[in-house]
């Protein structure tokens, strides 16, 4: 069956319920239909308000947007909530389901709340969220929430798609500097004391402020906003403070995932090996890309696998991808693969790219292969790539 008979563009854009939530699942589970849901709502999107919310695990998170929701349901607006919850290490599925704490909104047809698992992909997000958030960008609703596994010091991955960058601070977690550890000094565009009405507010408040001091850029100071979620306390201000921010789509702007995902489509093209495998560019990120392949007779040994060089070649494509994706010319010099697992004929395999670290000559990066219909772990991929001082051509040279 074809997606444009299983997902109807105009059932999308019009907000269908059934199709919106048949069309995540085939995202987040990596199948063969992305591609052709991403190319049909590829021109109805920017136009949301993405919200971020992170913060440490149990500091409120899901009860303060459980009340945003009303709040902006109460002004009129459909609002989206895209949770991003610890993987099941039996299933892969979200622990939390579908977020018992927001349960009270879910009967409203103008708010959606859809759990993701991170299965493991480190960022605090799901490697299918960017594909997520436009899908619900496309199906008309005004305000994209999305809240992340947890903040920590690799929880940053948020900063890509959020227009507005929340950070949660709960107080008496008994450590003083737990914010500067989180290194959310320079993600938050706000930060959201929430359970203000318990003892330690004030000192968690008066020492984000001090924190905040240290900033090096002194011409734009994020605001510290305290909120009971409990009573409703100061939520309409916060929401009236993120409305009046009035950025939306930045995520597709110049530098933002949108044109980093054009610039790997284009490379990935121009690919003759890749092209000759069947390689296929489904998510792209700076920094980070996901890419898959079919296996097809040209792919498989004497022993009727797949070919161990052609799992290496869908890893080293996906590792290209991402090296590359600032648009500065980097080429591997060493790769290590480890195989796990026989992979047979006709299965889809997902390379996930991702960057460790990067400095102004050698940049580190993994690779995790796995089954599309599964999230099953294939292989892994490590590699140490050098970073000339040259751009990438331009496109035609």
């Amino acid at each position: 069956m074809s997606t444009v008979t299983e997902f109807p563009i105009e059932d999308i854009l019009r907000g269908d319920r059934r199709t919106v939530a048949r069309a995540v699942t085939a995202l987040e589970n990596g199948d063969e239909r992305i591609h052709d849901i991403r190319s049909a709502i590829a021109g109805h999107v920017g136009r949301a308000q993405v919200v971020g919310v992170t913060g440490p695990p149990g500091g409120g998170k899901s009860t303060l947007i459980s009340v945003l929701i009303k709040e902006f349901r109460s002004r009129g607006l459909k609002v989206a909530v895209i949770a991003v919850d610890p993987s099941s290490p039996f299933t892969g599925g979200a622990v939390l389901g579908d977020r018992i704490r927001m349960g009270e909104t879910q009967g409203d047809e103008g708010v959606f709340i859809r759990s993701l698992a991170s299965r493991g992909h480190l960022g605090g997000l799901n490697i299918a969220a960017a594909d997520v958030i436009d899908l619900f960008d496309a199906a008309g609703f005004d305000v994209l929430i999305v809240e992340t596994v947890g903040s920590g010091q690799a929880e940053v991955e948020i900063t890509r798609y959020a227009d507005t960058r929340l950070v949660i601070c709960p107080p008496g977690l008994g450590d003083d500097i737990q914010a500067i550890k989180a290194g959310i000094l320079e993600i938050a565009d706000a930060f959201v004391v929430t359970k203000a009405d318990l003892p330690d507010s004030a000192r968690t408040e008066s020492q984000l402020r001090a924190m905040l001091t240290l900033r090096t850029d002194k011409t734009i100071v994020p605001p510290v906003m305290k909120t009971v979620a409990s009573t409703g306390e100061r939520i309409p201000e916060l929401v009236d403070w993120i409305c009046s921010r009035e950025k939306t789509g930045t995520r597709h702007q110049s530098g933002s995932a949108q044109s980093v995902r054009k610039l790997l489509s284009r490379l990935i093209q121009a690919d003759g090996f890749a092209q000759q495998l069947g390689l296929e560019l489904i998510a792209a990120s700076q920094g980070s890309a996901t890419v898959r392949m079919r296996v097809q007779d040209m792919h498989i040994n004497f022993n009727g696998r797949c070919h161990g060089g052609a799992i290496f070649s869908l890893g080293d494509t996906a590792l290209g991808l991402a090296c590359n994706s600032y648009g500065q010319i980097a080429t591997l010099v060493d790769g290590q693969l480890s195989i796990t697992s026989a992979v047979e004929p006709g299965e889809w395999l997902v390379a996930h790219a991702f960057e460790v670290s990067r400095s102004r000559k050698i940049g580190s990066y993994r690779v995790n292969v796995t089954r599309a219909k599964n999230g099953g772990h294939v292989a892994g991929l490590h590699g140490t790539v050098y970073l000339l001082d040259k751009s990438l051509p331009a496109e035609g040279t």
